[in-house]
């Protein structure tokens, strides 16, 4: 029996795992379900699983902070809506990077490399070697949204992504703004379905409320020891990342 650790704060996310895996020809049992930082370090201190399939932004903060405080063995499997970690994933025992959402066909191929990790040699270098060639298989390109529509009092218009300074929830609403300072109210109805839409290399979510483009941001400038205050075109105020995103922001904005 194969044993099996989700990290996943988002609950379909988790029954989407659960359901392919019980599809799955293989003998599995998944014997628990975590959604945050520090309960995954406490559970993963104790016990030992054969896979782990992890998002990476979690309740409480970034899940490769689970990875610095404990040593694990055994290979992860990340799904998660940002591309622009999956270095990071391979620094640490990643085999495959499921982009959400995906297919149970990328879910099968990811299953099918785990597999062949599980059988393979037990000699370090040639496991590193196969890890590096499976995330980099597993790594895909998508298009991305170049607009996005607006309605508004019965009539609709298009915003070019060119033009949007960044995104914001407020309440279960999300909105984009522009470069006159405008915003606009959007179909989506999560961050995280945005994030999917528009390319990684341009947009960061500094924080669980915004997602921010990198070519409006003006300057920078240090909030407190972990946390950044960003200057965007148009807008009045300054917009802060969290305490979690601000290293992988910080390498991002050099890129």
């Amino acid at each position: 029996m194969i044993k099996i650790l989700i990290i996943e704060d988002e609950i379909p996310a988790r029954k989407k795992l659960k359901r392919f895996l019980e599809e799955l020809d293989s003998t599995t049992k998944v014997v628990a379900e975590i959604d945050n930082v520090v309960s995954a370090v406490a559970f993963l201190k104790n016990t030992s699983v054969d896979l782990i399939f992890s998002d990476i932004e979690l309740l409480d903060g970034n899940a490769f902070e689970i990875y610095r405080e404990v040593s694990i063995s055994c290979p992860i499997i990340f799904t998660t809506a940002y591309d622009q970690f999956w270095m990071d994933a391979f620094e640490t025992n990643g085999i495959a990077y499921l982009l959400k959402p995906f297919s149970k066909e990328r879910f099968q191929q990811a299953w099918d490399k785990f597999l062949l990790f599980r059988n393979s040699s037990s000699d370090k270098n040639i496991q590193l070697t196969k890890l590096s060639k499976l995330l980099e298989e597993n790594f895909i390109k998508q298009s991305y949204k170049k607009r996005f529509t607006v309605h508004t009092r019965g009539e609709f218009f298009f915003v070019a992504i060119e033009n949007i300074t960044f995104f914001g929830a407020n309440e279960g609403v999300i909105f984009a703004f522009d470069t006159m300072g405008k915003k606009h109210l959007l179909n989506e109805v999560t961050l995280k379905e945005i994030e999917e839409q528009v390319d990684p290399s341009d947009f960061f979510r500094i924080n669980r409320s915004e997602l921010i483009s990198k070519q409006h941001i003006e300057k920078m400038e240090r909030y407190s020891k972990n946390i950044l205050a960003v200057k965007i075109k148009g807008c009045a105020s300054l917009l802060k990342t969290s305490q979690s995103n601000t290293a992988a922001f910080r390498e991002w904005i050099e890129k």
